[in-house]
């Protein structure tokens, strides 16, 4: 099952938020919140592009059988 339209909505809300708390962040914060900033972008990615994944790997081995 992939991610629900609320829930990817939400998520890319998220990371249009974090990316423009990125953009302040890399003028005026450290390095240290900057990069974890990044990390949390990075890992909201990761969430949509797995579930993706995954969602195409049931449907595939579901044909299989």
């Amino acid at each position: 099952m992939s991610l629900s339209i609320q829930v990817e909505e939400s998520l890319r809300d998220a990371q249009s938020n974090l990316r423009n708390a990125l953009s302040y962040a890399a003028r005026t914060e450290s390095a240290y919140t900057s990069k974890h900033i990044a990390d949390m972008l990075s890992k909201i990615e990761a969430i949509i592009d797995a579930e993706d994944f995954i969602h195409q790997v049931e449907e595939n081995f579901g044909e299989e059988q």
